[in-house]
This record gives structure tokens, C-alpha cells and sequence, in this order.
């Protein structure tokens, strides 16, 4: 007569692996291929971007490396030097549109991320103010957002950039104006739901500083909705910022970003030179696109009410 004794392998529960949250958000974002794909179209944009000084064949900003001769030539030609092809054409100063594209991107993005990054912090931080002190606080802030919101975007960056005038600072103070008031909203809304949780009572009962209390303890619960907002935003303020550029109040001339690149061949758009405009501005959807790709998939991964 026998005896079997269950060991470890009998209990398929205790052997199971318990994933950390990380683990479970990457395995999660990494079920859509469309985001995927989005996210590493993105990272060879920005790699393009952040190495386009070492890669791109010239210049763009450099008007002593520019030939007013090579203006205008269309995509393969060489230059009038025979040193170089323009794979891309040029635009009507000489300038070749491949090199152009990645030092625009370069542009686009820093403005795009660095405006998003600021207005995150100013927008946080008084959605946080607003949900944790209440009372007139909250009532002040909460106007001043809703006075915010009902300009269009574009109407207040222009009327803020005709005040400061063009530049690539003024550029960010503009979009950070116009945007910190959706992160406000956002967090506002969600520290209202967390500030009446078991956890931010038990801080109170403990006698917490309020400020552990709100960037230790509310703030990191407020993160999801928060991260995602700062993705849309991303992409949104790089299409501002090429809007205003197209209308001539964004970036100077000597610096041009994907929206001056395409105000430059627009004039040139029914004489058959569409590559001035064209090229640059397919670069810009494929930018905002993958932003937004990864940016919608997000959106469903950290809201467990919108999981399918």
C-alpha cells in the first residue's frame, strides 16, 4: 500500500508568477500591434531628430552652406557643385529638404514635448491645489479654467504670440497658456475621486505634512488619466505649433520647423514643385499619427473601464 504525497508541482496556484503592475501595463500596451507600430515609428523619429546634426547631409541653418542656384530642384537632382544629391528637392532658398525635415523635426518636437512637459507641471499642480483645498480656491482655479477653455486654442496662441512676437520661447510660453488648463481639468477630477479614498484619510489620521500628502499619495494615483492627457497633448501642440509657424507667427526663418518648411512651398504648390510642401508635411502627419496611436492605446491599457 502507497502513499502520495502532493508536492510543489501538485499546486499549479503557488507556482503560478504574480506579475508587478510594470509587468502587466507592458504586457497590456504591447497587445496592440497598432501601438506597437506607432511607438516605434515615433522612436525613430525622435532618434532622427536628436541625431539629425550627424546624419543630415547639410545644414539646414547654416546660410553659408546654402547655393540660391540649387533652389527649386526637384527630388534626385545633384547640386550645382556635383557634391551632393538632393534625394528630397530643395526649397526655393537651396535648401535640401531631407536635411531640412530632420532639423525641423527637431524643432517641432522640442517645442511640442517642452511646451506639453511645462503646462503638465503648471496644470498638475493646480488641479491638485484645486481638488485638495476646495472652497473658493477651487472655485477660482476651476473659472480661470473654464475662461481658458472657451478660446480656441489657435485664436489665444495667436493673440499671445502677436503680444511676445516670434521665437521658439515665445513659442513654448504660448502653448503652455493655452494648454495647462486641460491638465488642470484632468487632475482636478481625478484627485476629487482619490482625495475620498481610505488611504488619503488614514494620512490625515496620521498627521501627515500636506504635501506628502499630495505629491506621495494623491498625486502618484492621479498619474493614468495624467499620462495620457500629456501623450494627446504632445501631438496636439506640435500641430499648433506648425499652424503657427504656417501663418508666420511661430518659429523664425533662420530656424524653420515643419510648418515653415511647409508655408515655403506653398506658393509653389500649382506650379507643379510640390515637394516643398509635400514631403515636409507627410513627415508632420506621420509624427502626429504615431503620437496619437500610441497615445489612444494608452488611454485604454490605464482606464480599466474602457478594456474591451
Amino acid at each position: 500500500m502507497s502513499i502520495t504525497t502532493a508536492g510543489p508541482a501538485a499546486a499549479p496556484a503557488a507556482a503560478a508568477k504574480v506579475e508587478t503592475p510594470f509587468q502587466r501595463f507592458v504586457s497590456e500596451f504591447a497587445a496592440s500591434k497598432l501601438a506597437l507600430f506607432g511607438l516605434a515609428v515615433f522612436t525613430m523619429i525622435a532618434l532622427i531628430a536628436i541625431f539629425a546634426p550627424w546624419i543630415a547631409p547639410q545644414n539646414p541653418y547654416d546660410l553659408a552652406q546654402l547655393d540660391i542656384m540649387d533652389g527649386r530642384l526637384e527630388p534626385g537632382a545633384r547640386s550645382g557643385d556635383g557634391t551632393m544629391t538632393y534625394w528630397l528637392g530643395t526649397d526655393d532658398q537651396g535648401r535640401d529638404m531631407l536635411s531640412g525635415i530632420m532639423y525641423g523635426l527637431r524643432i517641432s518636437l522640442t517645442v511640442g514635448a517642452g511646451s506639453a512637459l511645462i503646462a503638465c507641471v503648471v496644470g498638475a499642480s493646480l488641479g491638485l491645489l484645486a481638488a485638495y483645498a476646495g472652497g473658493r480656491t477651487d472655485s477660482a482655479i476651476m473659472r480661470l479654467v473654464d475662461l481658458q477653455l472657451s478660446f480656441p486654442a489657435i485664436l489665444a496662441a495667436l493673440m499671445i504670440l502677436a503680444f511676445l512676437g516670434k521665437g521658439i520661447l515665445n513659442v513654448v510660453i504660448a502653448l503652455v497658456l493655452v494648454e495647462w488648463a486641460y491638465y488642470a481639468r484632468t487632475v482636478r477630477g481625478s484627485a476629487l475621486v482619490e482625495r475620498r479614498r481610505e488611504y488619503i484619510e488614514a494620512a490625515h489620521c496620521l498627521a501627515l505634512p500636506t504635501r506628502r500628502i499630495i505629491f506621495r499619495h494623491l498625486l502618484p494615483n492621479c498619474l493614468p488619466p495624467l499620462i495620457v492627457v500629456m501623450t494627446m497633448q504632445v501631438a496636439r501642440a506640435i500641430a499648433l505649433e506648425a499652424t503657427l509657424s504656417f501663418l508666420g507667427l511661430g518659429v523664425p526663418i533662420t530656424e524653420p520647423s515643419l510648418g515653415l518648411l511647409i508655408a515655403n512651398g506653398y506658393e509653389y504648390m500649382l506650379s507643379g514643385k510640390y515637394w516643398i510642401s509635400f514631403y515636409p508635411g507627410i513627415a508632420l502627419l506621420i509624427t502626429i499619427v504615431s503620437i496619437n496611436l500610441v497615445g489612444d492605446h494608452l488611454r485604454d491599457v490605464l482606464n480599466p473601464r474602457l478594456k474591451k
